[in-house]
C-alpha cells in the first residue's frame, strides 16, 4: 500500500463501526415553537453533518484547545460548540460513557466488587512550616497580609 493511499489515523476521527452503534443515539435538533424564525424551514445555510460534529467535539476535547481554535474542516466553531452544549443537555455524552463502560465490561471485564477513590481537594496542614514560603514570595520585603490604599 502507498503511503499516500494509507489513511492516517487520528485520535479524535471517528471509525465507521463506532458511527454505526453511536448514530441513533444523537439528539435530533428540533426548531422552538415558541421562536420566531427569520427563514422558513429548510432555508439558509446546511446543518454540519452529525458526525463531523462529533470529530470537532472530540478534536477539542482530545487537543484540550480552545473553541475558536478549532480547524475550519470542522465547521464553525460556535456551531459545534453549541452542539456540543445541546448534546451535553440531552445526555448524549453520558449514553456513550455508559456504552463505552457495557462494552469494556463485555469484552474485558470489569471488577465491580473493588472500587477505590483517591484524591484530595484541600492545603496541606504542615506544608508551608515543611517547605518554606511560596518561592514567588521570597525575597519580597512586604507581608501578604499587607494592603496599600
Amino acid at each position: 500500500m502507498k503511503m499516500e493511499e494509507k489513511k492516517s489515523y487520528q485520535s479524535w476521527t471517528i471509525s465507521d463501526e463506532l458511527w454505526e452503534k453511536i448514530e441513533g443515539y444523537i439528539p435530533k435538533r428540533e426548531r422552538d415553537p415558541n421562536r420566531e424564525y427569520k427563514c422558513a424551514e429548510g432555508r439558509g445555510r446546511k446543518p454540519i453533518p452529525p458526525r463531523k460534529v462529533l470529530e470537532g467535539i472530540m478534536y477539542v476535547l482530545r487537543n484540550g484547545c480552545l473553541w475558536k481554535a478549532l480547524p475550519k474542516e470542522y465547521g464553525a466553531a460556535s456551531s459545534v460548540h453549541q452542539y456540543f452544549q445541546e448534546w451535553q443537555a440531552a445526555g448524549f455524552f453520558e449514553t456513550l460513557w455508559a456504552m463505552g463502560l457495557k462494552h469494556y465490561d463485555a469484552f474485558k471485564g470489569i471488577d465491580w466488587e473493588w472500587q477505590s477513590i483517591d484524591g484530595s481537594m484541600k492545603k496541606s496542614p504542615l506544608g508551608e512550616e515543611k517547605v518554606g514560603p511560596n518561592p514567588t514570595d521570597r525575597g519580597k520585603k512586604r507581608r501578604k497580609t499587607e494592603h496599600f490604599d
